[in-house]
């Protein structure tokens, strides 16, 4: 397992998280599109806040599940609790320092359907 460093981009918010990066996901909803985010899901005890809350904002909308975070300076989502794993943190891969995005395998996650696609992924 590997540690990696991640931020947004006026590094306000800066963290870690633990673990191998694989389960990397590209979801097509309106935000993830949006932002450009690319997911990797890490249980809470694998990741570590390295500044204070004082620098995000949190948005939410339709079932409000999902928790949006963003720096209030840059904007960048780095970090987020997502509606299919609320229970976990979900870092935005394009945050972390050093990582090879074209040496990494991603997924698709079709978000536009998304009660659809949880339910086949759930069979």
């Amino acid at each position: 397992m590997a540690t990696y460093r991640g931020s947004c981009h006026c590094g306000a918010v800066r963290y870690e998280a633990t673990g191998e990066l694989v389960g990397l996901v590209v979801c097509n909803c309106s935000i993830c599109t949006r932002t450009g985010y690319i997911h990797w899901t890490v249980p809470p005890a694998d990741f570590r806040l390295l500044t204070g809350w004082s620098a995000i904002e949190t948005y939410e909308f339709g079932t409000r599940t999902a928790k949006h975070h963003f720096c209030r300076t840059c904007g960048i989502s780095a970090f987020r609790v997502s509606r299919s794993h609320p229970d976990d943190v979900t870092v935005n891969v394009r945050c972390l320092d050093g990582v090879d995005l074209a040496s990494l395998e991603l997924e698709p996650f079709d978000g536009v359907h998304w009660e659809a696609q949880i339910a086949r992924l759930r069979c």
